[in-house]
């Protein structure tokens, strides 16, 4: 299966996270690597703060434990760091551990490829970035 097929099947997605993917795989159809795996970062983290505020219990965990968050909108989420999000979504039960050290190292890879570094991602480790996120936005859709 491919990762355009992979895409396909997400039929959660709204028309912002929609375009940022459709958008990821176009930087990796021209070798834009780098820019692939920062688009395809920025979808996910839209689809992670919509799931958060479309759900009452997840909105009411976060914003019982967390007050001075104030979170009503998804906006309100983009103000907290994401390394952050994860932990707290782990704290809460919303994810595992395991799903927790996964998104830390898909943003560590993020990192990499947003600011000057060593790391230079060829057409297979961006295919396999983009599918990551697929299947970790498929995940927590389920």
């Amino acid at each position: 299966m491919t990762v355009t097929e992979s895409y396909k099947k997400l039929t959660q997605l709204n028309l912002k996270q929609d375009k940022l993917l459709r958008e990821a795989l176009q930087c990796a159809e021209h070798g834009l690597y780098r820019s692939a795996h920062v688009t395809a970062f920025a979808a996910f983290m839209d689809y992670i703060h919509e799931w958060i505020v479309t759900d009452a219990t997840r909105l009411g965990l976060i914003q019982k434990s967390y007050p001075t968050w104030n979170v009503n909108q998804a906006a309100d989420l983009r103000e907290q760091k994401d390394h952050t999000l994860f932990e707290v979504l782990k704290r809460q039960g919303l994810i595992t551990n395991a799903t927790m050290k996964a998104l830390h190292g898909l943003l560590a890879k993020r990192n990499e490829c947003a600011h000057p570094a060593d790391y230079e991602p060829g057409i297979n480790d961006t295919l396999g970035y983009l599918d990551e996120m697929i299947k970790r936005i498929s995940a927590l859709g389920a």
